[in-house]
């Protein structure tokens, strides 16, 4: 739970600080039955990257990273638009798409833990080529849909809800539910804590970095959808751009550590939701448009430190400590005698 204190305090004053600019930040309104408000706007556009951010979190729990988020959002949203497109029918189309991620997930997996390629690079392959699949899939054009059906992914509502929340909490409750009331979780950090002790107590380490890699991109399909849903179209060279990034410093931000080992799904949660209220305080105090991406790299840099021990540690000396006490007259004579009575 300490781990959680400062994200939860930064996300707390960011809440805060909206108040100044907008005296109605928190209020929530019911209209046509749907829930609106700013609070719930953050939840609904921050969907996608806590999504992100899940997978993200796996990944890195084994020591491990994945570059190539970005570009399987962009493959999803791209291939499931050209189904529907094609009048494949929306089952058919999410299918495809989440199908198409699950492989590209488990080819990464494959290259790091089958094949020995460091994870930076493997995913770095994927990045660039994915990319290059997306924009190939949609013929280098924006796809264009008219669907309600699949609109309600990415912007659609049930039982007042956003859509795309419901379906953060059902992804949330799963992994949770599989890493921390069943065996997984601990095999995951014994991979990433240290692989080759993890393999000599029987574990196959081979298994779960493929099937970590895979859960990512299929987090990231997922997140893809809903992103394409939202707009009705599939752009695959600007969707999902640089939300690997994003959901590298959420993962970051929540606690778990780069060197992999120990991972926090809430801190994760609670790393995306700053970020993404970060970007919606942005806009409401005015930030020109500029230095957004300056002023978004500066105020995650102060969450970072202050959420390091060892520069909380560095930079707000303890007062509790003891003065160093003064010698007594009779231990400085002895001292001046050569420390002999």
């Amino acid at each position: 739970m300490r781990r959680l204190l400062w994200p939860a305090v930064v996300l707390v004053l960011l809440l805060a600080l909206n108040i100044f600019f907008t005296p109605s930040f928190f209020s929530v309104q019911v209209r046509d039955g749907h829930l609106y408000g700013s609070l719930i706007d953050i939840l609904r556009f921050g969907a996608p990257l806590i999504l992100v951010s899940i997978g993200m979190t796996l990944v890195i729990a084994t020591g491990g990273i994945d570059l190539s988020v970005g570009s399987v959002v962009a493959i999803s949203g791209a291939l499931a638009c050209l189904q529907i497109s094609e009048d494949a029918g929306l089952p058919m189309a999410v299918a495809a798409a989440l199908g198409l991620c699950l492989v590209l997930g488990a080819w990464n997996g494959f290259l790091v833990a089958a094949v020995g390629i460091q994870p930076i690079i493997a995913t770095l392959i994927l990045m660039v080529a994915g990319r290059g699949l997306a924009q190939l899939i949609t013929d280098g054009q924006i796809i264009t849909i008219n669907d309600p059906a699949y609109k309600v992914i990415g912007g659609g509502y049930w039982l007042t809800v956003p859509f795309g929340i419901l379906v953060v909490i059902a992804v949330l409750g799963i992994t949770a539910f599989l890493t921390r009331r069943l065996a997984l979780g601990m095999l995951i950090e014994s991979v990433g804590g240290n692989a080759e002790a993890s393999r000599l107590a029987g574990i196959r380490a081979r298994g779960i970095v493929i099937m970590v890699y895979a859960s990512a991109a299929l987090c990231a399909g997922v997140a893809g959808l809903m992103i394409s849903s939202n707009v009705s179209s599939a752009d695959g060279n600007n969707a999902g751009l640089w939300i690997e990034l994003d959901a590298i410093l959420a993962v970051v931000i929540g606690g778990t550590s780069l060197a992999g080992g120990r991972f926090s799904l809430s801190g994760t949660v609670l790393g995306a939701l700053i970020i993404q209220t970060l970007t919606t305080t942005i806009y409401s105090i005015g930030v020109p448009p500029e230095t957004t991406l300056l002023f978004k790299a500066l105020v995650v840099t102060a969450v970072c430190l202050i959420q390091s021990p060892s520069f909380r540690a560095k930079a707000f000396r303890r007062r509790g400590r003891s003065a160093p006490t003064q010698p007594s007259p009779e231990e400085r004579v002895l001292a001046g005698r050569g420390g002999t009575a």
